[in-house]
């Protein structure tokens, strides 16, 4: 077989997509330069994530040209992943808010210390002395 029988992709979109990926990682930077918190941060640093993935997958590993078949092949059992994911954070909200809601969890409860439990610090002074009663 020649080289010239294979596919040949114009390298015009190779750039493209890597000036992409570069603008992209800026906005993702971008996130962290503007101190932005919370949920906001995490979603858009999630979104830029997946589509920096998506367009790396796409044109440098070649699957946009690949047949439907092999396309689903290696992307279908990620994405079934994601959605089962997905699904069981909904469903452990859902589980973690009727507990709290119908339970009469504390929501903002605070976890017990060791000192909470035992009435000071492990290895005390007053440990010390009933141990050394209890050794007579």
């Amino acid at each position: 077989m020649s080289a010239e029988a294979g596919q040949q992709h114009p390298l015009g979109i190779y750039y493209k997509i890597w000036t992409l990926l570069f603008v992209l990682s800026s906005f993702s930077y971008a996130v962290d330069y503007f101190n932005v918190q919370g949920g906001m941060r995490w979603g858009l640093v999630l979104l830029f994530m997946a589509l920096k993935a998506g367009f790396i997958v796409a044109i440098f590993m070649h699957v946009v040209w690949e047949r439907m078949a092999l396309v689903l092949t290696i992307l279908g059992p990620p994405i079934v992943l994601l959605v089962l994911i997905g699904l069981m954070s909904v469903e452990g909200f859902y589980t973690s808010q009727a507990r709290y809601r119908y339970m009469g969890h504390d929501p903002n409860a605070v976890a017990l210390t060791p000192s909470d439990l035992h009435g000071g610090e492990h290895g005390d002074r007053e440990g010390a002395e009933h141990a050394e009663e209890k050794a007579h």
